[in-house]
Parts: C-alpha cells; structure tokens; sequence
C-alpha cells in the first residue's frame, strides 16, 4: 500500500529540512515548497494527502493558501505550522479549513503524533508508516518499543533523556545538529536552561557507548553534534 504523502510550506529551510528528514524516516512521502505560489503548483502536481503549511510566506499568507487548497483537494489534511499562536489567529486556521494548529517553536515528536492523528481522520484504514522499530548505526541498534539499546551486542543502560538523544542523533545520522536544535528535540521547546546541558548528556552518552567501541558522536566545532563514523574534524 502506498504510504501518505506530505508537502511541507515553510521559507525556513532549517525547519523544513528537519520534518523531513524525521517524516521521511517514518515512512512519508515527502515534498516541499518555500513560498506559496510554489506551495499551490506543488500540490497540483503531487496531490499530497497532508500538508504542513507554515502562515507566514514571503509573497502570501498561508490561510489564503489553506483556503485554496480546500476547493482542489478537500480531503487533503492540513496541519498549521506557525510563530502566530494567538487564540484569534488558532481560530482562524482552523475556520479556513485547516485540521490542526502547531506553534513555533515546536517538538518534532508531537508534530509528528499530529500528523498521525490527522491522516487517521482524513485517511481511515490506511497503513500509516513502513518504520522498523529498530534504528540501526555501525554497531548500535535502538529498539523504539522496547526502549533498549544495544551495541556490539552488549545492553547499553540509559536515561530516558540519553535514549531520547541517541535516537534523535541515530534519525539525524550524518547532519550536523546544532544544540538549539537538540534542545528543541529532546528536551522541547519548554526548556528554558541553558545550552550546555547538551554537551553534558553527550558526554554521558559517550561515556556509555565508549564501553563498547569507538566514538560515534564527534563534535563539529561551532556547529553542534554529528553521529558519524571516523575522526572528526
């Protein structure tokens, strides 16, 4: 059966790199569009089952687009991503058509379980994702259900926020992540703390996974973290 597709709309090639890369890895079909005149020729194009439409477009607004769309796809589900969370503007997405409202900055986990939530109303009985419960890099292996690690074949035991990191990495496999990013991810847009909490759950993670064989996580200096394989840089 063939999986959802999802277009996301967002100018801000940080955000959309990231739903991608996250949705793709749980079995997505994904596409994208920065503005909404390429927003629209996209969706004509690709007839999306749901798309991630951020409000703020450098040449339009995306209610004007939501409503657009409604009148060419109105099955299609669409979930709001934007800075503008006032009540009146919440309302107003959702009066133009759209099925769910996520603020800015947001957790790509519950972006994700709205997602989910929206293509089971828009898309009754459709397999919703081809993922494996296991992540796999070099020698470790991260079992999402049963919340156990293992490398080289030897039980790892972590925190809740060491497995939350070290899944976040092993999605994000060869990209450099910045810490506001992490933080973002891990410990959600709530976290009011500072940055260097990252480098001290890194250094926990190491420190565990070093029991086992060499450093995966290598520092990429004024940039952030890399789960990646040989020296760094």
């Amino acid at each position: 059966m063939n999986q959802p597709r999802i277009l996301v709309v967002d100018d801000e090639p940080n955000i959309v790199d990231m739903v991608t890369t996250v949705l793709e890895f749980h079995g997505f079909e994904m596409t994208s569009a920065a503005t909404a005149t390429e927003a629209l020729a996209t969706a004509r194009l690709h007839r999306p089952d749901l798309v991630v439409l951020d409000v703020m477009l450098p040449d339009g607004d995306g209610f004007d687009v939501c409503r657009t769309l409604r009148r060419t796809l109105p099955d299609l589900g669409i979930v709001f991503l934007t800075a503008k969370d006032t009540p009146s503007e919440r309302i107003a997405g959702l009066t133009y058509g759209g099925d769910d409202y996520v603020t800015k900055p947001f957790n790509i986990e519950e972006l994700l379980a709205r997602v989910r939530a929206v293509l089971r109303r828009t898309m009754p009985g459709q397999a919703h994702t081809t993922e494996e419960a296991i992540l796999r890099f070099a020698d470790v292996e991260l079992d999402e259900h049963a919340c156990t690690v293992h490398r080289s074949g030897h039980p790892v035991s972590l925190s809740r926020t060491e497995f939350d990191l070290l899944r976040y990495l092993m999605i994000n496999r060869g990209h450099v992540l910045s810490r506001s990013q992490i933080i973002d991810a891990v410990w959600s847009s709530h976290y009011t703390g500072g940055s260097n909490i990252v480098d001290t759950y890194i250094g926990y993670l190491r420190r565990k996974l070093g029991e086992f064989g060499p450093n995966l996580i290598q520092t990429q200096r004024g940039f952030g973290y890399v789960l990646r394989e040989g020296s760094e840089t």
